[in-house]
């Protein structure tokens, strides 16, 4: 979506609830506490998140989207992999490359500076900071630039090419070395060479 259709909000909590609603959350969702559960129990049941951010099991994909959210809310990334986690079990969830998609970008000034959020495929709402950072991952074989931001814990949203063109429209000339970059929440993260953009 354009930056310049952005909803009209006077803080950046009020912006991150509307752009929540947007999103389809009814109301703002608490996320259950994963860090702090350790099940025994491991099991595989078949689980995939797809590079376009879909969810399937067994080859099959979900068709029902609350189920994609819930299911979101626990999913985990410890050092070997991604699980769904509860209390009493976790299960292995295989992702070909992001668990989520950023599927638009905002441009908000808050504190005398200019914060950039990112909204996902399943309704998480975030600001590029130093807990959320942006980072680009260059495809060795075709050179071809993916845009990532952390959402939280080690998971993470890679931007879809409409919400990448909206960054880079956003983006900025970083010193002398022609490299692109994006402010936000008081910090930079390069995205780029001006020669790509």
């Amino acid at each position: 979506m354009s930056n310049a259709n952005a909803p009209i909000a006077t803080s950046l909590a009020e912006l991150v609830s509307t752009l929540q609603a947007e999103a389809g959350l009814e109301k703002p969702r608490s996320l259950p506490p994963v860090h702090l559960w350790n099940p025994a129990h491991c099991g595989d049941i078949g689980l995939e998140i797809r590079r376009d951010g879909s969810w399937w099991q067994d080859g099959v994909r979900f068709s029902r989207e609350k189920l994609v959210r819930l299911f979101s809310t626990i999913l985990r990334r410890d050092a070997d992999g991604h699980y769904l986690v509860t209390p009493h079990e976790k299960v292995v969830v295989r992702v070909e490359d992001a668990p989520f998609v950023g599927v638009r970008v905002d441009r908000h000034e808050s504190g005398g500076h200019q914060v950039i959020l990112v909204t996902t495929n399943v309704g998480d709402v975030v600001a590029v900071d130093a807990d959320h950072p942006m980072r680009v991952e260059t495809d060795g074989r075709t050179g071809e630039p993916s845009t990532y931001v952390r959402v939280r814990g080690g998971l993470e949203a890679k931007l879809s090419r409409p919400a990448w063109y909206d960054l880079v429209g956003l983006a900025e000339p970083d010193g002398e070395e022609e490299t692109l970059s994006i402010a936000s929440s008081g910090q930079r993260f390069p995205i780029g060479r001006l020669s790509e953009r």
